[in-house]
């Protein structure tokens, strides 16, 4: 059977989209950070990795971005998974004052919550939250989970779909030692560093349009290493061993300080 690290508690949503993406029978393995789940499966404890990357509503997950840079797996798949959040706890909904869950949950639900003038706090994951309201036993105390948390923990929904936004999805990377064969339909992940000179990054870009591929994302993160310095997260169609990628990844690699490849994967599009 297949193993699979995810961040969060049982019924986490990483493990709901974990489920949706192999479609088979697996085994699902709860850590507490983001830094274990790559751990155990570059450990070989686990086959693969998921990790939440973006969100719809919320932007980027960055820390999972961070993690990215050093670690020594490839990106081997993504998968879109809708995100429902429900409020859950023992009480009504005017008993309810403080609100328990994870950051990007509470970002995405923080209409909701001052629409009903909640004290929100934040929990390392949100089925992790429902856990921690059903240990507090009070009615004023609730969490923001998925209906799947509810049933697991055996605690009652107290108001349904409350996220800023309906159409509400995270974007999973699964990450595993193995590499993904080309499909025709793929997507390759990089991360570079470009020199701090005039036209640097539309040096990268050009070199896109140059080869006709599509750019699907761009986004800057702080290095870490110097203040005001950035490593650049980015994402286009193609596969990384298609001979015209090759060759466009290679006059990347000639203008940045840095270059390295997260991995190809097949492309998914929102279901």
């Amino acid at each position: 059977m297949i193993k699979i690290s995810f961040q969060g508690e049982r019924g986490a949503y990483s493990e709901a989209a974990a489920k949706l993406f192999f479609n088979e029978e697996i085994e699902t393995i709860a850590h507490g950070t983001f830094a274990e789940v790559l751990e155990n499966t570059s450990s070989n404890k686990t086959e693969y990795a998921i990790l939440p990357v973006e969100n719809s509503l919320e932007g980027s997950v960055g820390e999972s971005y961070d993690l990215l840079y050093s670690t020594t797996l490839n990106a081997t798949g993504e998968i879109y998974h809708k995100i429902e959040h429900c409020l859950i706890g023992i009480g009504n909904l005017e008993n309810v004052d403080t609100v328990y869950s994870h950051p990007q949950a509470l970002g995405q639900c923080r209409k909701f919550i001052e629409k009903q003038k909640m004290k929100a706090i934040p929990a390392y994951d949100t089925a992790g939250s429902v856990k921690i309201v059903k240990e507090l036993n009070k009615q004023n105390c609730a969490s923001i989970a998925s209906k799947t948390a509810s049933s697991l923990y055996n605690m009652p929904i107290i108001a349904e779909n409350i996220a800023n936004n309906l159409n509400n999805y995270t974007r999973f990377l699964i990450l595993s030692k193995k590499e993904s064969p080309e499909t025709g339909n793929d997507k390759t992940s990089i991360i570079l560093s470009i020199k701090h000179e005039p036209g640097s990054l539309y040096r990268i870009i050009e070199n896109f349009h140059k080869n006709n591929v599509n750019l699907t994302k761009i986004e800057s993160r702080p290095t870490k290493a110097n203040t005001w310095e950035y490593n650049f997260y980015v994402d286009f169609e193609g596969h990384k061993n298609n001979s015209k990628i090759i060759e466009m990844l290679k006059k990347i690699k000639q203008e940045s300080i840095f270059m390295k490849i997260l991995g190809s994967y097949p492309s998914v599009k929102l279901s």
